[in-house]
């Protein structure tokens, strides 16, 4: 009894000294305390030292109760401190009952669902820019580099980002206990004598969805970063020789075609290479690919593109998406397009005549190297520089009489490159220079993209004001070479804090602009105007825990008249949508959305021609069990209905379910299906240059199984396979006008029907044998089908595409990790 009459008086001196008499929420501080005793992380925090460590406790809900103080019972006690080598962490998350613990094993960075407690710390305290590091009661790490700039294109949590650090947990029957050692490799400071950083800490409960935080956080106020505390009088600390090196050997496997029976199809190859990382002062790194190999990645869920635009796919290589957030800003960097297609892939076929054939056409050029620099000073200014060079790609064309071999030249040697300075000011606020460039071999044209960003908050970080442009500028070498030059802006300004937001933006580009060499580009020659306003009630009420409404507005325009057409029009759309999370944590939501007319000047591949649409309208909505649960199931569906003569519609459904059947082994089934009955678009142009639209039915299945085992928190497999199917069946087929009406016609004797099956499998065993360092064991099958008669069904389909060539990888990679420090300090122990 008297250890909760503590403890509630305690929580109400807190709620004291949180508030003020504006209302507003004052952050906390707590002093660093500096240690010199040994400490084990072992978990059991039983060592003299944390008697002497600052003691952060009084944790406030910021959802789904804003500013209710933890109970008794599922308190959390946490302590704080460092030494020379780095910083201690450790505490006690208490729970009334333990088996209100939610715990999984996931893997690293698998946030899965599990409850956790970690650290938040922004050691420039500039509230922009903050590093992350969790752990769960299974003993599982999570990292994370996080940008509080909601106008960034990279605002929020990366958590590709990777450090090296030590943690151990233990369960017992008042909760779980916890320590983490953050050595000061992993984070970036200054070298300052004494220094403030800001800092937070946050526990989640994920059976009720409490999270709890040490310092108040207020979430109708933007950014989390700019609610932080701070740890005061950190002293004497100096940022380490940071020396990582991470070597690794593999061996590849290729059996292609592997479903012919008596042939040896195997080819192999053994390879190896080095990461690195140096630290080139206290704040800045080296990060750098030699001979990188990127053959264990997920493979690309490929897809029938019927649009003109290119497909983007996700980028799976760690080298691209860890520690990227400087190089996302502006919007300007898709680094797929680095060991890309080559830009002449498909002129390899116009050097074809009748005595030859293509033997060899990569689909992918080969990165010898690449190097990034990243990293902040003191004073606030983020420098990034990226650097990556693709070697010279070739088409072998073999002559039919002779068997001799020609090369031709699909991809030159290419040099890409990124620069990027972020300045930051007070009020959270930011400007930043962007360039990037692609310098090509041979007589290829080069590209240079430049732009300018800014982002002003005001003093009560609530209205803001941001935008940027850029200019692009292709060199076409030769006698005859030219400069084409492109402008595009942005212009945003909007309310960010408070239960009622709001913000409007302006989008231009003229007809010349062009990001498409290092950036993901679909269109130039727009005028975008949208407009959002939302409502949110973050405090539970009635039948709900929270409440989003908003509505949403959206007009384009050419910028200027293509191709001697009058209209510049282009579409708009109004929306509105719900979505609510519930007291039983069920999430659910719905959409409403009209559109008028639209002209379409892409859909016909032609200059000088649009499509016309008609007016539409869509209504969904989508519902999501409680993820706690051990079945949960996502749904969604929405209908989207044309108001003109094809009496066009479609039907988007989605299913995602997930059974849990302990914590280690859990099984994730994921379909979508979007049938399309009545659809109307582009097929083909003809011999007379005529373009040919169709009438068509359109069935698309994607079909996504993932098994998850996890034999400890070090070693997991996983199996993940997808098929997806397209079909299209033209029933009727049209010509199209310039003014962007059709005409029918009966003089198509093709069909040109689709029938499109991509098969995948990955299998990856992995073992994180040493702190940093994996041995991965992958087996890829990738397999492909594609007729021209759509009729087949589901499992016919799937039948004949498991019957067709299939590519099956085996592969075996082990990464080991030395830090520099580590090896002096062992040399050390044994002198």
């Amino acid at each position: 009894m008297t250890n909760r009459f503590l403890w509630c008086l305690t929580v109400a001196t807190a709620l004291l000294t949180t508030t003020i008499l504006s209302g507003q929420i004052t952050p906390k501080k707590l002093t660093a305390q500096r240690t010199t005793k040994r400490v084990l992380i072992d978990g059991k925090l039983d060592e003299a030292a944390w008697q002497d460590a600052a003691k952060a406790e009084e944790y406030i809900e910021f959802r789904p109760v804003v500013g209710r103080v933890e109970s008794y019972e599922n308190r959390t006690e946490s302590f704080l401190m460092y030494d020379d080598q780095g910083i201690y962490f450790g505490g006690t998350c208490y729970e009334r009952n333990v088996d209100s613990i939610a715990k999984e094993l996931s893997g690293r960075d698998g946030f899965g669902m599990n409850d956790y407690i970690g650290l938040i710390f922004d050691t420039y305290n500039d509230q922009l820019n903050g590093f992350e590091y969790f752990v769960t009661p299974l003993g599982e790490q999570w990292d994370a580099k996080m940008t509080s700039n909601q106008n960034s294109n990279n605002g929020g949590e990366d958590f590709s980002w990777n450090a090296v650090w030590k943690s151990a947990v233990v369960l017992h029957d008042k909760g779980w206990t916890f320590e983490m050692f953050l050595p000061y490799s992993a984070i970036r400071f200054s070298k300052d004598k004494v220094q403030d950083w800001g800092l937070n800490i946050t526990r989640r409960r994920r059976k009720t969805e409490q999270q709890y935080t040490w310092s108040p956080i207020d979430p109708n106020v933007n950014g989390f970063l700019t609610q932080e505390g701070t740890w005061t009088g950190i002293t004497d600390i100096k940022p380490p020789l940071r020396l990582q090196l991470s070597p690794y050997f593999s061996i590849y496997g290729n059996h292609f075609p592997a479903n012919l029976p008596g042939q040896n199809n195997w080819t192999s190859q053994v390879s190896g290479g080095l990461d690195l990382k140096l630290g080139l002062n206290q704040a800045f790194t080296l990060d750098a690919t030699l001979i990188p190999d990127f053959g264990q990645v997920q493979s690309d869920n490929q897809v029938l593109n019927l649009t003109p635009f290119e497909v983007k796919f996700n980028e799976n290589r760690a080298f691209f998406t860890e520690g990227t957030e400087l190089f996302g800003k502006g919007n300007l960097v898709y680094s797929r397009r680095i060991g890309g297609r080559p830009i002449n892939l498909h002129k390899a076929y116009e050097n074809v005549d009748d005595s030859e054939k293509i033997v060899n056409n990569p689909a992918e050029s080969k990165l010898i190297n690449a190097s990034k620099i990243s990293g902040r000073t003191k004073n606030g200014l983020g420098i990034g520089v990226l650097n990556a060079i693709t070697r010279a790609q070739f088409a072998s064309i073999e002559n039919l009489e002779t068997k001799s071999v020609r090369q031709v030249e699909t991809d030159p040697l290419t040099n890409y490159n990124i620069l990027v300075l972020d300045q930051t000011l007070k009020n959270n606020s930011s400007v930043s220079f962007i360039n990037t460039s692609v310098l090509r071999g041979s007589s290829n044209y080069n590209a240079n993209v430049s732009a300018g960003l800014f982002s002003f908050f005001d003093k009560k970080n609530t209205y803001n004001l941001s935008g940027g442009a850029a200019l692009s500028n292709l060199t076409h070498k030769g006698p005859e070479g030219r400069n084409v030059m492109g402008y595009q802006h942005t212009l945003h300004f909007g309310k960010n804090s408070g239960k009622f937001t709001f913000n409007y933006n302006q989008e231009l580009a003229d007809t010349k602009f062009n990001s498409n060499d290092l950036g993901y580009f679909t269109n130039n020659n727009y005028i975008n105007h949208n407009l959002h306003v939302g409502y949110r009630y973050n405090e539970p009420k009635g039948w709900y825990n929270r409440l989003f409404l908003n509505f949403n507005s959206h007009i384009s325009s050419l910028f200027a008249p293509i191709g001697g057409l009058e209209s510049t029009y282009q579409n708009s759309r109004v929306q509105f949508n719900m979505n609510a999370q519930t007291k039983k944590l069920m999430w659910f939501g719905m959409m409403l959305n009209y559109r008028p007319h639209e002209h379409d000047f892409y859909e016909p591949r032609r200059e000088g021609y649009l499509f016309r649409r008609g007016s539409s309208v869509t209504i969904g909505g989508w519902v999501e069990t409680n993820q706690a649960k051990k079945y949960s199931v996502v749904l969604e569906l929405f209908e989207r209905k044309f108001f003109n003569f094809y009496d066009v519609n479609g039907l988007d459904l989605f299913i995602g379910q997930t059974y849990r059947f302990s914590s280690k082994f859990s099984i994730n089934h994921r379909l979508g299906f979007t049938p399309r009955p009545k659809n109307v678009g582009f097929t083909s142009i003809l011999a007379d240059q005529s373009i040919l639209f169709a009438l068509r039915k359109i069935n698309t299945i994607d079909n996504v199984l993932n098994l998850k085992y996890n034999f400890t928190n070090k070693m997991g497999l996983t199996f993940r396979l997808r098929h997806y199917v397209s079909t299209v069946e033209n029933k009727s087929f049209f010509t199209l006008n310039p003014n962007g009406s059709l005409n029918p016609t009966n003089e198509i004797t093709q069909n040109f029907n689709r029938n499109v099956n991509y098969f995948n499998i990955d299998m990856v065993y992995t073992w994180q044998f040493a702190p940093g360092s994996f041995m991965n064991v992958v087996w890829k099958n990738a397999t492909y089908y594609g007729a021209d008669s759509p009729r087949d069904g589901y499992f016919e389909n799937l039948g004949n595409t498991l019957d067709a060539d299939q590519n099956n990888n085996l592969s075996l990679k082990v990464i080991y990790f030395f830090d520099y420090l580590q090896l002096r300090g062992k040399k050390s122990k044994k002198e």
